[in-house]
């Protein structure tokens, strides 16, 4: 039985280019597809099958993506959604997964990668392209099983902080500390989490329970 794969975004060419792409992958099947969110509240009511997994566009008018993932996550919580994005601003991104998001991908990500990171959350429930360094798989390998993390009470604070629209200068202020204190702060958190970016510490620090949505 394939996945279903639901998609929302404004662009219908871009819309369209990819459902014939996840169509192309032997295990999916797009279900559904809307232009923004006010357009999938009416449809999904009245889908013959819901989506296992959502892709959702950050920019959309009408009803925007945070505002379509919340919505998701709470009338739909079997869905698991995905942020689709343009750029990779952490800003937004983050408010995406803070909003229920389990992943996010940027829309110009490579057809293997797109399915590679569908495989994973079809299994593990998320992805984070952060953590396929090389570092991350082989402490896996060594260990047999995810590393249990410990983070000190200030370490607790700034990821807290990091998973917030606070700039890195607005974190400093908050914690009372200097700019390079946080860049050390951020730079010890991306090499515990073995993570490359803010937005895939944040991701991190959610799925492991050590800030919550």
């Amino acid at each position: 039985m394939k996945t279903r794969i639901g998609l929302v975004d404004d662009h219908q060419l871009f819309l369209k280019s990819l459902t014939l792409m996840i169509e192309s992958f032997k295990e999916y099947e797009v279900v559904l597809d809307a232009l923004n969110g006010k357009d999938l509240q009416q449809k999904i009511r009245q889908a013959e099958s819901l989506p296992d997994i959502m892709l959702i566009d950050v920019n959309m008018p009408l009803m925007d993506g945070v505002a379509t993932a919340r919505w998701l996550a709470e009338k739909y919580p079997g869905i698991k959604l995905v942020a689709l994005s343009m750029n990779d601003d952490d800003k937004t991104i983050i408010a995406m997964i803070r909003s229920g998001c389990s992943a996010y991908l940027l829309k110009d990500t490579h057809p293997t990668e797109l399915e590679k990171a569908l495989e994973e959350i079809v299994v593990k429930g998320f992805y984070n392209g952060d953590a396929g360094n090389i570092n991350y798989r082989r402490l896996l390998a060594s260990q047999g099983r995810e590393p249990q993390l410990k983070v000190t009470d200030r370490e607790l604070q700034f990821l807290e902080l990091v998973c917030s629209d606070l700039t890195y200068k607005q974190i400093a202020t908050q914690m009372g500390i200097a700019e390079r204190t946080v860049d050390g702060y951020r730079e010890a958190m991306f090499e515990k989490f073995k993570v490359a970016s803010r937005v895939g510490l944040c991701l991190e620090a959610i799925r492991k329970s050590f800030v919550a949505l």
